[in-house]
């Protein structure tokens, strides 16, 4: 594929192909200028995108696709990637926990103040 079709195909710009290749995250094929992506980029850009929207940083995918050994079935790569995205699922449970919290209270104030601009009395928060 082209840069374009993976542009079209993946909703990225040509500079996110560019700065992942410089991150050793994707290697095109260069004929010149051109660059050519292989079926095995399209599986790399399909992960790298998947981490990010997971919340994996560059390093650690790149590190999860560096283990990539379909000699071994996987395993190394497979148990590596389910470490981290348990501490990432944590993190993401621990925050949405926190947003959660300050939604309700955020809801309460917003409450309060309704009844007190039907009813001006003192408000007590």
């Amino acid at each position: 594929m082209t840069i374009r079709e993976m542009c079209d195909e993946f909703d990225v710009t040509p500079r996110t192909l560019r700065f992942y290749e410089s991150k050793e995250l994707l290697y095109p094929i260069r004929e010149g200028q051109k660059r050519l992506y292989t079926r095995k980029d399209r599986g790399r850009l399909k992960l790298i995108l998947r981490g990010k929207r997971f919340g994996f940083s560059l390093e650690e995918i790149r590190q999860l696709l560096d283990l990539y050994d379909p000699g071994n079935l996987n395993m190394a790569q497979v148990a590596k990637t389910l470490d981290v995205a348990r501490h990432h699922l944590a993190d993401m449970t621990q925050r949405r926990d926190e947003l959660n919290t300050a939604i309700a209270e955020l809801e309460s104030y917003i409450e309060i103040g309704d009844k007190h601009l039907v009813n001006p009395t003192p408000i007590k928060l």
